[in-house]
């Protein structure tokens, strides 16, 4: 298939080339004329503009919006709604809130375009491990864009199969699900990371309790000295606990067990907050995710190691970088 990309940043260029590596086409976009060149000695068509991209497309047209969430989504999603036609589809795989997809494809939908959400997972590793999607809007679309999908997707890989899934949709298993609508593929994304802060937190205190075990308020025939790094690759080997955050803790731990190159300020991006905002709406008892956002906030006062391994996994899994303290107080 033939898809556009508006964005080439850390997850869209990605997307990008595994797409082309498995004979799909592409037209790009991005303000960066650098990060353009790059995609098209890759094989990609090159676009200047919106406009140029939607003129290179061929109908019908689908243009997959891989922008931070806001305003930069908005204006593109809006342009893009302007210039496309009747059964064209705009397809938002950023981490847009999800009542704002259900705003837009009422809106689009009123002018015969499709709005389809994509809740995306695998960040700087999605290129090689695949991309773990939450999809949603009407069922026709997706299975039309299903060929995209299916590239990006992980696949079943070597996890086992679960038992009692013989008459379960089999794109489950394969690493990407239809959700429902318009807006319920970023509602389960939304869920995904509320989730994922709660896990991160309790390996980052687990690992400060862990480091602390030789503290001087402790009888001393109950220190202990232990190596973290050891700890954490001994849990990703059969443990209960192991996953794929204990990994790229056991590699930050290997590297710099200290923790020493990060600061513990930690930033969020929006779902922790917006999955607490739905869990109050629905009267559903959500302590571990609430403490977990509410960690983030005091990391940004004073950092302690827990907040550094935070960062750690975040860089690992997504390339994100820490956030600038903000200027002391007069």
């Amino acid at each position: 298939m033939q898809l556009g990309m508006i964005g080439l940043g850390r997850m869209g260029g990605n997307i990008v080339r595994r797409l082309l590596r498995d004979g799909h086409s592409a037209v790009v976009f991005d303000r960066d004329p650098k990060a353009v060149a790059a995609l098209v000695e890759a094989g990609a068509v090159g676009a200047d503009s919106l406009e140029d991209l939607v003129a290179k497309l061929e109908a019908p047209r689908a243009a997959w919006v891989m922008l931070p969430a806001g305003r930069a989504t908005e204006e593109a999603v809006t342009t893009l709604g302007g210039l496309m036609q009747r059964d064209d589809c705009i397809i938002d795989g950023g981490n847009s809130f999800y009542q704002d997809d259900v705003r837009r494809a009422r809106d689009l939908d009123a002018k015969g375009v499709h709005y389809v959400d994509v809740g995306t997972s695998g960040g700087v590793w999605g290129l090689d491990r695949g991309y773990c999607m939450m999809i949603g809007g009407h069922d026709a679309v997706v299975r039309r864009l299903d060929p995209i999908f299916a590239t990006l997707a992980p696949g079943i890989g070597s996890i086992p199969r679960t038992p009692g899934r013989a008459d379960c949709d089999p794109r489950a298993e394969q690493g990407y699900i239809h959700a429902g609508p318009s807006g319920a593929g970023h509602y389960v994304k939304m869920i995904h990371n509320g989730i994922e802060y709660g896990l991160m937190q309790a390996y980052a205190e687990g690992f400060d309790i862990l480091r602390h075990a030789n503290a001087e308020g402790v009888p001393e025939e109950r220190r202990f000295d232990l190596h973290l790094g050891d700890i954490a690759e001994v849990w990703r080997r059969g443990s209960v606990v192991s996953s794929w955050l204990l990994d790229l803790t056991a590699t930050a731990l290997a590297s710099d067990e200290a923790l020493d190159g990060f600061s513990g300020y930690v930033e969020d991006s929006g779902e922790g907050r917006w999955t607490i905002n739905a869990a109050i709406e629905q009267s559903v008892p959500a302590t571990v995710l609430s403490n977990a956002l509410y960690r983030r906030f005091r990391s940004r006062e004073d950092a302690s190691y827990a907040d550094k391994l935070l960062s750690a996994m975040r860089k690992g899994f997504g390339g994100h970088m820490e956030g600038a303290p903000p200027p002391p107080k007069p």
